[in-house]
């Protein structure tokens, strides 16, 4: 298991490569080249550039969140080609910069969506919560406004205002697509990527639906073990795998996080890990807690003992966290409660390796 944080560079991040390099146990970041457009493909100095500053603090740039799909593919566009063509030339400049790793997701239009992005919890600490009756009453303008009015002044991944103008025209583009159409636009996709997957050595980690709700009548891809059975059954590849996100996941009451952990860590289909909690206010309410199995629903030490008896041997990081201590920066992504995260995940996994 190797422990990394996610970061995002050009200065675009209230946390630095300083700090992170400070917690124990974190080798490395899983980040993201976020000034360039999707669809394009990632240059090789562009990469080095981010990379060289990684390495420059002794950490690693092994995993990728995320080297996002451009529309037209999930849309089946004639143009999916091409746009797939750019995603295998940056999978292939990636392998030179030594990534292992690319989580990505196939959500339609949106990647994620918070009602509310700083929470008051009770201790006065905040945190990111949905509600999921407020959601559904929300236009798309005002959910847009919502997200950029709270990032203060930090890119939201999925939320990049260049997509604003073209947002509602792929909902309404998506009405019509069946849920058998858009699981064949992705095995399309899998397809395509898989083998140069298998050549280069790198794992692909989907990443769950955020949260798991239809929202604008979207299609859901990967909300539950039944769906996400489905997905990775599109391609026989190991390399097509999950990123088992416990807060995504978790935000579905139905869904047993531990049992899901165990099924497809057994079957070597985890790659990458986000481990959060998260506590339920109404079966379809939640809020995000600290990363301690007491604050929120999720049996964390039986999550990690999951991973560890079923020989997982990817990348974990701590997922989104509260903000604490006055720290001010993007939404879900301050250094302290996610430091603390990182912290007690090392304490879990030592804990199961040596009652193994």
């Amino acid at each position: 298991m190797k422990l990394v944080l996610r970061w995002f560079p050009y200065g675009d991040d209230s946390v630095s490569l300083k700090h992170i390099r400070q917690i124990p146990g974190v080798s490395g970041v899983a980040t993201h080249l976020t000034r360039i457009p999707v669809g394009d493909v990632w240059s090789m100095e562009e990469i080095n550039l981010v990379k060289d500053e990684i390495n420059s603090y002794g950490l690693e740039m092994e995993v990728i969140e995320s080297l996002n799909i451009h529309e037209d593919i999930k849309k089946g566009l004639p143009s999916r080609d091409m746009y797939i063509d750019n995603y295998i030339e940056s999978m292939r400049n990636l392998s030179k910069a030594g990534v292992k790793c690319i989580c990505y997701n196939f959500m339609p239009v949106m990647d994620w969506y918070r009602s509310n992005l700083y929470k008051d919890l009770p201790d006065g600490s905040n945190s990111m919560a949905y509600s999921h009756s407020e959601a559904v009453k929300l236009t798309l303008e005002k959910i847009t406004s919502s997200m950029i009015d709270g990032s203060n002044n930090f890119s939201l991944p999925g939320w990049e205002p260049e997509r604003f103008g073209q947002m509602a025209e792929d909902i309404k583009f998506y009405q019509n697509v069946s849920p058998e159409d858009y699981f064949r636009n992705i095995k399309y996709f899998l397809d395509a990527i898989m083998p140069a997957a298998e050549e280069l050595d790198i794992n692909f980690a989907v990443h769950p639906d955020d949260p798991p709700f239809p929202l604008f009548n979207l299609p859901k891809v990967v909300n539950n073990k039944e769906s996400i059975n489905t997905y990775l059954s599109l391609n026989a590849s190991n390399r097509n795998g999950l990123t088992l996100c416990t807060g995504s996941l978790g935000a579905g009451i139905e869904n047993d996080v531990v049992d899901i952990a165990k099924t497809f860590t057994s079957e070597g289909k985890v790659h990458f890990v986000h481990l959060r909690n998260v506590k339920h206010t109404s079966d379809y309410d939640f809020y995000e807690s600290s990363h301690l199995s007491s604050e929120g629903d999720l049996d964390m030490f039986a999550i990690v003992k999951a991973l560890y008896d079923n020989g997982f041997d990817g990348y974990i990081r701590p997922d989104h966290g509260r903000m604490i201590w006055g720290e001010v920066g993007r939404p879900g992504y301050g250094l302290y409660d996610r430091a603390l995260g990182a912290a007690y995940i090392n304490g879990l996994w030592e804990a199961v390796s040596k009652l193994s």
